[in-house]
């Protein structure tokens, strides 16, 4: 494993810190610094000069060729045209913008674009699909230890970047269950919390979204264990989870599944109907 990954807090150099323990993010970050010094070198600039042509650091140009810092998109844009690279630099943002996420939300993401169904319980605070940056930003802000500025933001953009299952089609089912109390939770400031009502309500109207709402006045239910997802694929297979439930580890099998679909089964019966939990949500919105 590499350990000479620069660690570094918050610069004025554009770029994210690597994971150092992310070997398939390494591995593609050696890959996009090789590719941009051979194309730098190809064309006869030093990296003094195209440091210079596209505005930032010389360091900063053999961190990146390095494969010891994560460009940003802008970086590779500049870099494609001082190259005259023709797209083939602008090709592997995709990628790089993959390794910049923490590794256990691109494996929940891939999890989740595969899903044709997908089943959330959340216990505390607002289901992450259902975030809206600020909101997330707000919450992440809470965490001990805390993150670095650069750190959250990277992980806030982590969060939103799973957004992109509500534009999937064909679309998946997405149920959702959420706790009255996290709502009522004062998370960021008086707009952080509108702008997030507003999403679930434009969210839980979606004809292929359920969102219902846990009342506080309810009675005891197999969720307060602690939050659970289920999601199930095309071939009939499943994976899920549940903090309350096999030590918090994902399973796959039939049995294991059964008895997570069983306990989020009886929360959403007793949880708000979505019409009843989407009125409740405008009136939150209206006190807000």
């Amino acid at each position: 494993m590499a350990t000479d990954v620069e660690v570094v807090n918050e610069t004025d150099e554009p770029g994210w810190d690597v994971d150092p323990d992310d070997e398939w993010g390494l591995a593609v970050l050696a890959t996009v610094g090789r590719q941009l010094r051979l194309r730098r070198e190809a064309v006869g600039m030093r990296a003094a000069d195209f440091a210079k042509a596209v505005g930032y650091s010389e360091d900063m140009v053999y961190k990146v060729e390095g494969g010891k810092r994560i460009p940003r998109p802008e970086y590779l844009d500049k870099a494609d045209r001082v190259l005259r690279a023709g797209g083939l630099i602008v090709a592997m943002k995709e990628d790089v913008d993959r390794v910049r996420y923490p590794k256990k939300v691109r494996a929940l993401a891939e999890l989740e674009s595969k899903a044709v169904e997908i089943g959330v319980y959340e216990t505390s605070n607002i289901a992450g699909l259902l975030q809206t940056p600020e909101y997330a930003r707000a919450l992440l802000e809470c965490w001990q230890p805390a993150y670095t500025p650069q750190d959250l933001e990277r992980r806030v953009a982590a969060r939103m970047s799973r957004r992109s299952l509500f534009e999937r089609s064909p679309a998946p089912a997405l149920g959702f269950v959420l706790e009255e109390a996290a709502l009522r939770r004062k998370v960021g400031g008086r707009m952080v919390r509108r702008q997030q009502f507003e999403r679930l309500l434009e969210l839980g109207r979606l004809s292929n979204v359920t969102l219902q709402l846990m009342p506080m006045d309810s009675a005891p239910h197999p969720g307060m264990s602690g939050r659970i997802e289920l999601l199930k694929f095309k071939d009939g297979t499943g994976v899920g989870r549940s903090d309350g439930a096999f030590n918090g580890r994902p399973v796959e099998d039939l049995k294991h599944l059964r008895i997570l679909e069983l306990r989020y089964g009886t929360i959403r019966a007793q949880a708000l109907p979505p019409g009843e939990s989407l009125a409740l949500i405008e009136q939150l919105l209206g006190e807000t």
